[in-house]
């Protein structure tokens, strides 16, 4: 089968240390202080066979993700971008959608309780959690202690053919009736950044109520489908930070009641006076670049009428942030960190919400064949204009 898959050398910097989980030479939780040197390539690899719990896919479209992005992008000294867990050469990929062709004998569809069975349209989780240590057994699968990540450290979907465990393969037939057969695997392959959406303004950042103000900053695709959700939450005034005019317009067609341009005004204020100096319930951060957009939240919650306010960080970003307890001890506010999309019925949810939604597919901007993926990586460095670039020709 044909794959985008990246490989890279594992060139430590001399302060790093393995830690417990990493693998030497294999794998690690801190790949920007490690893999050196990224190198894409499309090439062929054996079409995979699953084992007794596992599905084999064939994908109908998988999402250019900014991990991707970053992990194939590397700084000055070479090491990539990418500061999460990691396991080179991988097939790259993990916002998908496709069809069954093979399950293994114990491979159960949660939709039917049977044997998935070929044909079936599914989707899946990014985090292959293992279900028995303390934090999976806890109900944190985001947090497993043997964590793995399709398209990080096994073998992803940007390829003709993926193998997925089946607890972590979800039906898509529930969204057939509203979307035609081309559109639902499109819709399908957001499942996981608006879960990843979902998990952060629902479960970790706890929600808000109808009448709530709420600010996104950063109009990527999650961000975006944040802005789709608080809106359908019944937030009365969504407000979304975010440059690139595309972006900008797709935030207004999605829900936002106002776009404001961090390199034209002072965020900050604008986001007072729209609220009438209260301020907001909700802020999201998932620009990630924490180190420029929480000063401008703390000046809201500082300034602002509301009190019990939530910050919630999404965006992954390797540096540090700056953070003046005084704001959050004083207006009792609350800063959270969101990794992740299993877990708390998130995936179904998420999917019930698609399957009453229409447009969704707006956000994808351009589809593209796999053998053009390795120069929209690169593009996609520096063009904001893009929204989600989606693999559909394999």
């Amino acid at each position: 089968m044909k794959t985008l898959t990246l490989s890279a050398d594992w060139s430590p910097r001399p302060d790093f240390r393995l830690g417990k989980k990493d693998v030497d030479r294999k794998r690690t939780y801190l790949g920007s202080n490690v893999w050196r040197n990224p190198r894409l390539d499309v090439c062929s690899k054996p079409d995979p066979t699953p084992g007794e719990e596992e599905v084999v896919i064939r994908v109908r479209a998988c999402g250019i993700c900014g991990s991707d992005v970053h992990m194939a992008q590397a700084d000055e000294a070479g090491y990539t971008l990418y500061p999460g867990l990691t396991a080179f050469p991988v097939i790259l990929g993990h916002e998908f959608s496709g069809e069954v062709v093979e399950a293994g004998r114990r491979a159960l569809n949660k939709r039917t309780g049977e044997v998935f069975a070929p044909g079936e349209a599914v989707t899946a989780e990014e985090m292959l959690w293992c279900g028995t240590c303390r934090p999976c057994a806890d109900g944190y699968p985001n947090h497993c202690e043997r964590l793995e990540e399709l398209g990080f450290t096994v073998d992803g979907a940007l390829a003709q053919y993926v193998k997925v465990p089946a607890r972590q393969v979800w039906s898509l037939e529930g969204l057939r009736d509203r979307f035609g057969s081309d559109e639902l695997y499109l819709v399908g392959s957001l499942t996981e950044p608006f879960s990843v959406s979902y998990n952060a303004l629902f479960v970790r950042g706890g929600g808000l109520l109808p009448g709530d103000n709420a600010v996104v900053f950063g109009g990527g695709p999650i961000g975006l489908a944040a802005v789709f959700l608080l809106k359908r939450a019944g937030a009365a005034q969504v407000i979304l930070s975010e440059p690139a005019p595309v972006r900008a317009n797709l935030g207004r067609r999605l829900g936002a009641d106002h776009v404001l341009n961090p390199l034209e005004q002072d965020v900050a204020e604008a986001i007072l006076e729209l609220t009438g100096g209260e301020g907001a319930k909700l802020y999201l951060e998932a620009a990630g670049a924490p180190d420029k957009t929480l000063p401008q939240m703390m000046k809201c919650i500082w300034e602002g009428k509301a009190l019990n306010s939530v910050v919630v960080l999404v965006g992954r970003a390797d540096r540090p942030i700056p953070l003046d307890g005084e704001v959050f001890q004083v207006r009792r506010a609350s800063l959270v960190g969101s990794q992740g999309h299993s877990g708390h019925g998130i995936f179904p949810s998420v999917l019930k919400v698609m399957a009453a939604s229409s447009g969704l597919t707006q956000l994808i901007t351009q589809r593209i064949s796999i053998d053009q993926a390795p120069d929209y990586l690169c593009a996609l460095r520096t063009d904001k204009e893009q929204c989600k670039v989606t693999v559909t020709d394999f």
